[in-house]
């Protein structure tokens, strides 16, 4: 089974990663996408010459692998992707064979902590778009697909962790809540820029509700990013 997790920047992402790669039956992925997007956008994130030599930059290739045989002997293929690192969305009928899972989070939240690290320009970086148009797609083929808030997981972990199992027909495992502290034998060489609070945890922290204000000049994006974020939230009902 190839369980796909589609999220924007920001999230909690690496930390549902390290959940899943504390299961016995697990191989995780991180990021395939990565030097493909970093090449074809010419962005130039910290690292990027280094990631691009490093990770395959074929779409084509990186889709294959994808769903290959699972590595490892292992029985789940957990794989982290970021929405906005598709850059063809008209070329995504090979995720029909994945079960699919969209990871969002509040806008809000999102832009407040993009904008921090990034130079903010428009809602495309932060993958709302990206995952409009997936669940499009699996509805359009009638594919299943779950929707997960990452402010409720952080909420209650175990129980959106095992209704997410329930989902796609396996067992919870209690491993998911804990991990080991540090880098992942399977993360990405990015990792030593952008994973410096996940290597200091060893489970999910606990959800905080913060008064959060954005600059003025972000307010067209988070408008928009609303729109998105407003659909995907029901899109599941």
């Amino acid at each position: 089974m190839i369980v796909a997790c589609w999220s924007g920047p920001r999230n909690i992402s690496t930390a549902l990663m390290r959940s899943w790669s504390s299961r016995k039956d697990t191989y995780v992925t991180d990021e395939p996408f990565y030097a493909y997007y970093l090449k074809k956008t010419k962005i130039k994130h910290p690292m990027y010459k280094e990631i691009i030599e490093a990770y395959p930059t074929n779409y084509s290739e990186i889709v294959n692998f994808l769903n290959d045989k699972i590595p490892d002997d292992k029985k789940i293929w957990y794989q982290k992707h970021m929405a906005h690192h598709i850059l063809d969305l008209d070329n995504i009928e090979w995720i029909s064979n994945f079960q699919n899972c969209i990871l969002i989070r509040n806008p809000k939240k999102v832009i407040d902590s993009f904008s921090k690290k990034n130079e903010l320009i428009d809602v495309e970086q932060l993958g709302y778009p990206q995952q409009y148009e997936i669940i499009k797609f699996l509805k359009k083929t009638n594919k299943p697909f779950l929707i997960i808030d990452s402010s409720d997981l952080l909420k209650n972990p175990e129980k959106l962790l095992s209704i997410w199992c329930k989902n796609i027909n396996i067992n919870f495992d209690k491993s998911m809540l804990k991990w080991k502290k540090g880098n992942h034998i399977n993360d990405g060489l990015w990792w030593k820029i952008w994973y410096g609070n996940v290597i200091k945890t060893t489970g999910f922290q606990k959800y905080e509700k913060k008064d959060i204000t954005i600059e003025n000049k972000y307010d067209s994006i988070y408008n928009e990013s609303m729109k998105y974020y407003s659909y995907l939230k029901d899109a599941q009902l």
